[in-house]
């Protein structure tokens, strides 16, 4: 499969990398020790069409494809890792399911707003007990009439304390086999029952809002079923198939920040009275960086290719997410172990890194639970 990027593809790239590099990097730091999320920068991203890229222009979108939406990703997530997964969080999980399953008029009524930079929306999938087993799922909807009533929680759901509309999944029924029927519900923020609690105090991307969700009899109506009531496991898997890779073209990002400020760092570090970078033991570091993110990001545009071209990408995009965010991390920590005891410092950004990409084995699939998808695959 050829990789050469369209000149559209190009232009993004671009585009994104400017905007990235004079809105989001000078604050990043700043972003980090305050756990502040970036309201105006997003603004600023709706305004360009950066919140709607991969969908169509009758729904506000800007009409592009899913390899412009990883480019985008990979170049914000360079700039803060945080930022990036907010990003990548508004779009895979919170626009994209409005998109994939969302009826005509949940499209024209929540998707719009959404893909326009105007609002964001969260997908409140994960529970204490039900995080790798998402089928666990406690939080229960009955219906009572034309309205669902919602009780249960949910936790470190990203971006929820910014957003106008949260997917909320629920047990709803059980199936002929006494199996838990999974449904999905849009569930407007301002919805009596639903409390929000913004308070975590995380590792990494801490600019990226992550939060509580409490639903206490909250109460929906049918019409905001997302998809068909009796699929939405099924749903949300291709809905995190996807986001899986916005997760690894994030990943790619990180790695690629880390590499050039390691490759930077390496050329003005004096020892023994020379460079480092004139060092074999430092040269190899560095080698390995830049063939590993390159491969990284092969599979990103591969599986991103795959999705456009509505093919089959289950097994790629986890391939993606699980070598570019194991990638990213082994980057991140050779970029410390370049800067010496400098790289432990907080000025000089890397040790940053490191923390924001450690979340990107755990979210949205745990590398654990990538290897099992890969093999169910490939028919073990």
């Amino acid at each position: 499969m050829d990789f050469e990027l369209t000149k559209e593809q190009k232009m993004i790239k671009e585009m994104v990398s400017e905007f990235a590099e004079k809105e989001i990097k000078p604050i990043a730091i700043e972003l980090d020790e305050k756990s502040k999320f970036a309201e105006d920068a997003f603004k600023k991203m709706g305004e360009l069409g950066l919140l709607g890229i991969p969908f169509p222009e009758e729904y506000g979108g800007s009409g592009g494809d899913t390899v412009s939406y990883a480019i985008a990703v990979e170049e914000i997530g360079k700039a803060c890792g945080g930022t990036g997964l907010s990003y990548a969080a508004a779009v895979s999980l919170g626009a994209s399911p409005i998109y994939y399953f969302g009826t005509e008029e949940q499209k024209r009524r929540f998707l719009v707003p959404l893909a326009k930079g105007e609002s964001l929306a969260s997908f409140g999938l994960t529970e204490t007990n039900a995080g790798s087993d998402a089928g666990g799922t406690r939080t229960r909807a009955v219906l009572d009439g034309d309205e669902y009533v919602i009780n249960g929680e949910k936790c470190w759901i990203t971006n929820a304390g910014y957003a106008s509309v949260i997917t909320v999944t629920a047990v709803s029924g059980k199936d002929e086999r006494g199996r838990n029927i999974i449904s999905a519900f849009l569930v407007p923020v301002d919805t009596p029952g639903l409390t929000i609690n913004c308070s975590y105090e995380k590792m990494g991307v801490r600019a990226s809002n992550t939060c509580e969700i409490i639903l206490k009899d909250v109460r929906v109506p049918k019409e905001n079923i997302l998809g068909d009531p009796e699929k939405g496991f099924k749903q949300f898997l291709y809905t995190l198939d996807g986001g899986r890779i916005s997760i690894a073209a994030l990943a790619v990002g990180l790695a690629q920040a880390a590499f050039e400020r390691s490759l930077a760092y390496s050329k003005q570090r004096e020892q023994f009275g020379q460079p480092i970078s004139n060092f074999q033991a430092i040269q190899f570091k560095l080698a390995d960086m830049a063939m590993e993110i390159e491969l990284a990001r092969n599979m990103v545009y591969k599986a991103a290719c795959l999705k456009d071209n509505k093919k089959p990408f289950t097994k790629e995009s986890a391939y993606a997410k699980l070598f570019a965010s194991e990638m990213a991390f082994r980057a991140c920590n050779q970029a410390i172990q370049i800067h010496g005891g400098s790289g432990y410092m907080r000025e000089y950004e890397v040790e940053r890194y490191l923390r924001d990409a450690k979340l990107l084995e755990i979210g949205e699939g745990t590398s654990e639970i990538q290897r099992v998808v890969i093999a169910r695959q490939l028919g073990c």
